[in-house]
């Protein structure tokens, strides 16, 4: 069986880095893993997961400034850690919206035209979602709960509505915006639809699961911040515990950020940078919420605006 080193596994020269190849490739780490974050689910303490990321995040930037040369192999093998756990997070929290845990997923053929017809163009190129068929035909769909399991390992989290795009249109105007952690753009290629100035920004550090386009620039938030001066940022289902949302809340030129998320803290976002940042109010937009899609994710969007 061929040795695939750390580093392989997470700069994209290994594209299968699936969290399957990686515990098949890395099973003490897996099993450490695992036992940490099964302990927590049934303990009841949901709340102790984004905490436990951000340790792990925490550990691999410390042996990375402590010891940049002699201590690179750790380093790839703590990154290996927290890449574990949060696909491990992000499959756990598909399989509670979903009630799928085990097996293959697949839709019926009604089902699966349903589906095609209402979220995507071809393939599996989203497109913005009626609102009003969508509430004509996802009743219909009654293998709905089967649909994030079969996308999500592609790097699709959500959908987005027509409705939605149109609103996020209004709430940006004229003002120059930048998507970070875009993944496939999809989000921006709505907007800019749309007639909004917006730039898709992304690290790429997902080729595992998503595909780039060419036009999804290849920077880091930081970069992709101090480059573009945007005034608006905005997010969508940015991994949990993530270090780089805290760059957003340290640039000067934002006045405004937008997050699509979950209502489940532990599936996405940095909500420790959230309650330690002082500079903005948060608040959800319960009416923008409504038209993130499928609604068994609990989806939520929220709106963080400088204060003056």
């Amino acid at each position: 069986m061929k040795t695939v080193k750390p580093e392989e596994m997470l700069n994209g020269t290994e594209p299968e880095a699936s969290l399957q190849a990686l515990c098949a490739a890395y099973p003490q780490q897996w099993q450490k893993i695992r036992q940490d974050l099964a302990s927590m689910v049934a303990a009841g303490h949901p709340e102790q997961i984004q905490p436990y990321l951000q340790s792990l995040k925490m550990r691999q930037q410390h042996a990375a400034v402590l010891d940049p040369g002699g201590r690179k192999q750790l380093t790839s093998l703590l990154a290996v850690e927290y890449r574990m756990a949060c696909l491990a997070v992000r499959q756990h929290y598909v399989a509670v919206a979903s009630g799928i845990k085990s097996g293959k997923v697949r839709f019926n053929l009604l089902n699966g035209m349903l589906a095609q017809r209402l979220l995507f163009r071809e393939g599996l190129e989203r497109k913005p979602v009626s609102m009003l068929w969508f509430r004509l035909l996802w009743p219909l769909v009654w293998q709905k709960r089967m649909l994030m399991p079969l996308v999500q390992p592609e790097g699709i989290y959500c959908f987005y509505s027509r409705e939605l795009i149109d609103e996020l249109a209004r709430l940006i105007a004229q003002r120059p915006c930048l998507e970070i952690a875009a993944g496939d753009g999809t989000l921006t290629r709505f907007l800019r639809d749309r007639g909004v100035d917006v730039t898709a920004t992304d690290d790429y550090s997902w080729e595992h699961a998503v595909r780039y386009p060419d036009w999804v620039s290849r920077m880091d938030a930081r970069e992709a911040l101090g480059n573009c001066r945007p005034e608006v940022v905005i997010c969508s289902w940015p991994p949990a515990a993530n270090t780089f949302e805290r760059q957003v809340f340290r640039t000067r030129s934002v006045g405004m950020y937008i997050l699509i998320a979950s209502r489940h803290q532990h599936a996405a976002g940095n909500w420790k940078e959230y309650g330690e940042q002082t500079f903005f109010e948060c608040a959800e937009e319960k009416r923008l919420s409504r038209l993130v899609l499928p609604p068994e994710l609990a989806p939520a969007v929220y709106v963080f605006r400088r204060k003056l």
